[in-house]
């Protein structure tokens, strides 16, 4: 019988032994982190658990990596979801909340962005530099970037849309290039779909080059129409574009800020001042606004414009009507 008794304490003691335990390795799991301030935790790729908690514990994530071996026995399917990945780990959430984070798909993303109006030389070299971003393209020429795009047969200007993208450490360059290109065409096709009757365009691709000299030409919105007015009544009348940002674009590496008469008469597949009609190719890379604005152009008689030196330009009608523009704007007499 006292044995009986000796065994029955034991027992109960054994049981609030573990009771105590399963309730302290709780506690680890429902309690905060170490953590004083935010920071980024990245989950190598291919990482086993045992080898992500030892880490958080080395580097005093987590007080101990015990609690976390012991719910890998416990409820191995938690642990079946680690990502790899960068996470943000905040002070505050508990080891099942750093768990799930870790098992999320909240990455910490970063971004880039691509001005409207851009090359896509300057494109490149944004990209180039880019936080996290895994180059690719760093060393290739611009023909072999659009060989590994899929697009073998395409000069690049003006095939990507400019806006911001978003991305986490381990896209490639060529990732978020595919992105805007992508989004350039789908745009592109969205807005050729709507475009006015009678336009003196042969099809999406010249509306993307006309769009490209727009975006050039004013950095005024309300202005893009105007533009895109003037350009289409000159085409229809066979009159030569005479556009600066295409000669400036055909100058390549010579441009060093100023055009000169000479730069004006010499002959090359961009200079609107000395070819008939669209340059070979867009220039830059347009937004929405000016590719809205090459297929549907803001009706009236002006032929002419120059700028006013404040971002706007003054359109004109005739050519007495813009050489007395000229003389007030880029002259500086009446």
């Amino acid at each position: 019988m006292r044995l009986l008794k000796i065994f029955v304490v034991l027992m109960v003691l054994a049981a609030i032994a573990a009771f105590a335990g399963y309730r302290y390795w709780q506690s680890q799991l429902d309690g905060p982190i170490a953590l004083d301030s935010a920071t980024v935790y990245e989950v190598p790729r291919g990482a086993a658990f045992s080898q992500v908690v030892d880490d958080l514990a080395a580097l005093g994530v987590i007080a101990a990596a015990w609690p976390y071996r012991v719910l890998a026995r416990v409820e191995p399917r938690a642990m079946q979801g680690l990502r790899a990945g960068e996470f943000q780990l905040e002070p505050g959430m508990t080891g099942r909340q750093l768990i799930a984070k870790l098992s999320s798909d909240q990455v910490v993303t970063y971004r880039v962005t691509i001005p409207e109006g851009w090359t896509f030389r300057q494109m490149r070299q944004l990209l180039n530099g880019a936080q996290k971003l895994e180059h690719r393209t760093a060393d290739m020429s611009d023909a072999e970037i659009m060989r590994a795009l899929g697009h073998p047969d395409e000069y690049p200007e003006g095939r990507f849309f400019p806006d911001t993208y978003r991305y986490h450490k381990g896209v490639t360059d060529l990732e978020v290039l595919e992105r805007a290109y992508t989004r350039m065409h789908k745009t592109l096709d969205e807005v050729w779909a709507t475009r006015d009757d009678g336009l003196p365009l042969d099809g999406p691709y010249q509306a993307l080059i006309l769009a490209s000299l727009i975006e050039r030409e004013t950095g005024v919105p309300s202005e893009r129409g105007e533009i895109a007015g003037v350009f289409v009544r000159r085409l229809e009348k066979g009159m030569r574009l005479q556009t600066d940002p295409t000669v400036i674009y055909g100058m390549g590496d010579s441009y060093v800020g100023n055009i000169t008469r000479a730069d004006l008469q010499r002959q090359n597949a961009y200079n609107t001042y000395v070819i008939d009609g669209l340059p070979p190719t867009p220039i830059a890379m347009p937004g929405r606004g000016s590719l809205e604005a090459a297929v549907h152009p803001t009706p009236g008689d002006a032929l002419y414009f120059v700028a006013k030196g404040d971002g706007s330009h003054q359109f004109s009608r005739t050519l007495s009507e813009h050489n007395a523009a000229v003389r007030r704007y880029i002259l500086n007499r009446d």
